[in-house]
């Protein structure tokens, strides 16, 4: 195995072409967050970040996008806006993890959204959690149909909301692809101040996020795409969301809604109309994140995700594996009191993403 490291934007045309294939020959990588566009999209605002490109003699047979952090710690390229996380690689290739951080220069690489069927990475996953997927492959009447079945209460409080929504502020209208720089600045501020409410961390007080958003949102090819999707109720914008889309898949980056509306749960309507915009689009499989609260209702089943940390050695693991640990635990404790919070989350960005 020959082991070279770039920066995303150095890839040519069949290094992209190799990756594509290599996704779409295995379903677990062909989330738009392992995409080349996703790594490239980043790399423009992340100067750290690189992609090391695997070879067996004169064939490509992996891509592992990741950057280098303080102290000369990996985390997975845009770790903190990315929800799938691991090696693209070709079918039946496998690969020694510290072999594969010593070519990339990082004794360790930190992952939270590992993806399914990277086993090399298992040995070092800690923890397992599951990941909602919306499966849209029979249409969305079908899934529509298999929801009222499981959730009929949920589906008659969907649309009594809709209704007075509609009579309360106005007819809705429903924009699937929308190419309004205004209106994703709305939606980043909608969720910058759910975050404030719930005394979460701000992810787009960080300008970087800001940047790489609004490039994915701008870029566009035959394989991948940023679509906004906006619900309005009469001319007034209410909710929206932001996914990437990597041919028939969705994953979706965030979803909020306008505070005044939240009611008439707007985000859920908004979301229900995405789902059935989508699957006539051609769209087949929507990645909806953590499995918790409304996606435990929408979903149609779980994939799992690994949280962990590879190394080249145990001792750095371990180190490392506790600093983490302490960061995290003073992330909880945080999150009760918002005044810490606020105190807190200063110092331990230094550290690292509160998870």
């Amino acid at each position: 195995m020959q082991i070279s490291v770039a920066r995303p934007s150095e890839l040519g045309p069949g290094e992209i072409a190799a990756w594509h294939a290599m996704q779409r020959l295995t379903k677990p990588l062909a989330s738009p967050f392992l995409g080349p566009e996703f790594a490239v999209g980043v790399g423009h605002f992340r100067p750290d970040a690189r992609v090391a490109v695997l070879a067996d003699g004169p064939e490509l047979v992996g891509f592992f996008p990741f950057e280098r952090r303080r102290l000369g710690v990996g985390v997975p390229i845009g770790a903190g806006l990315n929800d799938g996380q691991g090696l693209i690689h070709a079918p039946g290739v496998e690969w020694d993890p510290r072999e594969l951080l010593g070519a990339c220069q990082v004794p360790v690489w930190q992952f939270d959204h590992l993806v399914e069927g990277q086993r090399p990475f298992e040995p070092y996953a800690v923890a397992l959690a599951p990941a909602a997927v919306l499966d849209l492959t029979e249409g969305y009447a079908a899934y529509q149909d298999k929801l009222r079945v499981r959730c009929p209460e949920f589906c008659r409080e969907v649309g009594r909301k809709r209704r007075k929504l509609e009579r309360d502020a106005g007819v809705l209208s429903y924009q699937a692809d929308a190419r309004d720089m205004a209106g994703l600045r709305a939606l980043m501020g909608w969720k910058s101040d759910q975050c404030r409410r719930n005394g979460w961390s701000d992810c787009f007080s960080r300008a970087w996020i800001v940047e790489a958003v609004e490039y994915l949102f701008t870029h566009r090819s035959e394989w991948f795409c940023g679509v906004l999707s906006l619900l309005y109720a009469g001319d007034t914008p209410v909710a929206g969301q932001f996914v990437l889309r990597a041919g028939n898949r969705i994953a979706g980056l965030f979803t909020a809604y306008d505070a005044r509306f939240g009611n008439y749960s707007p985000g859920m309507i908004q979301f229900m109309q995405m789902a059935e915009e989508l699957a006539a689009a051609g769209v087949d499989t929507i990645d909806m994140g953590p499995a918790a609260g409304w996606k435990d209702t929408l979903k149609s089943h779980d994939v799992v995700m690994a949280q962990g940390m590879a190394a080249t050695g145990r001792g750095v693991a371990a180190a490392h594996r506790a600093r983490r640990a302490l960061v995290s635990w003073a992330g909880r404790r945080a999150r009760q009191h918002p005044p810490l919070f606020r105190a807190a989350d200063r110092l331990l960005r230094h550290y690292g993403r509160i998870s």
